[in-house]
């Protein structure tokens, strides 16, 4: 369980995972040798699962994020979470639930363009045994994407 020191800690990771825990400790008023042990531990517990960068996808060549909603095919040979993973493998995907309602996976993809989308849609997961269908929402913009 995390608490509120571990919380502060976490929220000043997120801002910029770069800095270091002296900076860290100075902000939150903490000692450094506790910033850096709590830091630790939270690793060792799997609170913190690793330090990323984040991209600007659109500097990168893919503008364009839009989420596939596909149904499973229950009658098909693989399982659902084969399926997803299966799906998680394509590149230009960059998230993949299981989800509940009408549609049983959301597929979150980046793309050069609404074609290089429309391709990975039509020729690679349609063609996949276990879907039943999809539905692709575009993104015209994004507010905040959290990692």
């Amino acid at each position: 369980m995390v608490d509120e020191k571990d919380l502060a800690i976490l929220r000043e990771l997120k801002s910029d995972s770069r800095r270091s825990t002296n900076q860290i400790a100075n902000a939150l008023g903490i000692p450094r040798a506790t910033v850096h042990e709590r830091i630790k531990k939270m690793g060792q517990r799997g609170v913190i699962k690793g330090f990323t960068v984040i991209s600007d996808y659109s500097q990168l060549g893919m503008p364009v994020t839009a989420f596939i909603l596909v149904s499973f095919l229950s009658t098909s040979s693989v399982s659902q979470r084969d399926l997803a993973d299966r799906i998680s493998d394509l590149e230009g995907v960059f998230g993949v639930h299981l989800i509940s309602g009408e549609y049983d996976i959301l597929v979150k993809v980046r793309g050069e363009s609404m074609e290089s989308i429309g391709s990975l849609v039509i020729d690679n997961i349609r063609a996949m045994d276990g879907v039943g269908g999809t539905m692709t929402t575009v993104s015209f913009s994004t507010v905040r994407d959290d990692l």
